[in-house]
């Protein structure tokens, strides 16, 4: 679905991300894992349309999406949610998922004139829509909360519904699980699991939780100072030489010869 050829981005002197490729398969969840700053959000930042690449290529089914901004890969489903949730904090829940979808009635001054009827009828749409994402992501108790002051991990979940306002294709995950307690992970792993195979969403996910990774995602990948070092199971990740190497300084057979 999404396949990242030779991708360089650099700021300054320092190459953030440096000649990585790989392929996300449609249908998958995909977990993208590496010691901190191998790069994996400053790939996802280019994916995504945040920052525009040095040099290399992104193509969606074939597509070329290379450097397009956000709001055009918005409009093809491609989303991404950030570590750090950025919810409207004064606007409840509810509200946070409405105003998600673009092209809304109500954002013309005419409609406001002379469209009322019309603004309505769609927001009532967009209001049992809401309800239906927050029925699925199990907090529709916090509909009329407000968005800042419900739970780190209750705002990943809204993050999440986010994506389900509109025709997401694939959603890009950065460290969903951060802050998040032990119940309302799992509870949002429930929902990703769910999300990919009853309607179709492809995901990729940044986590640093291994047993997160290990439940939901096949195949996983492991970047290292900009490149991507291997791809495959969580165990075979486990048990490759330059991962090894990568996370704790050392390979395999370098402390096997300590141990010695």
């Amino acid at each position: 679905m999404i396949k990242v050829e030779n991708l360089h981005k650099h700021f300054g002197g320092f190459h953030a991300v440096d000649g990585a490729s790989l392929e996300i398969a449609e249908g998958s969840i995909t977990g993208l894992i590496g010691p901190n700053g191998a790069g994996k959000t400053t790939l996802f930042n280019v994916i995504a349309g945040v920052h525009a690449p040095t040099s290399g290529r992104v193509t969606l089914k074939g597509e070329d999406i290379t450097g397009l901004p956000p709001h055009e890969l918005f409009h093809k489903g491609v989303l991404r949610t950030f570590q750090i949730a950025h919810e409207f904090s004064s606007m409840t829940c509810r509200e946070n998922l409405m105003m998600v979808p673009s092209g809304q009635s109500g954002e013309t001054l005419w409609n406001t004139w002379f469209g009322r009827k019309k603004i309505a009828a769609e927001e009532e749409a967009l209001r049992a829509k809401a309800d239906e994402v927050l029925e699925f992501l199990t907090i529709s108790h916090l509909a009329d909360h407000k968005a800042g002051q419900v739970s780190g991990g209750q705002k990943k979940l809204l993050e999440l519904g986010r994506t389900m306002m509109v025709d997401a294709k694939i959603v890009f995950l950065d460290e969903v699980g951060a802050g998040v307690n032990r119940t309302l992970l799992n509870t949002i792993g429930d929902a990703i699991i769910r999300l990919n195979k009853e309607r179709g969403y492809t995901f990729v996910v940044i986590e640093h939780d291994m047993d997160f990774i290990g439940r939901l995602c096949d195949p996983v990948i492991c970047m290292a100072e900009g490149k991507v070092l291997a791809e495959g199971t969580l165990d075979e990740i486990k048990a490759n030489e330059h991962v090894i190497e990568a996370y704790l300084g050392t390979g395999l057979k370098n402390k096997q010869k300590g141990a010695a």
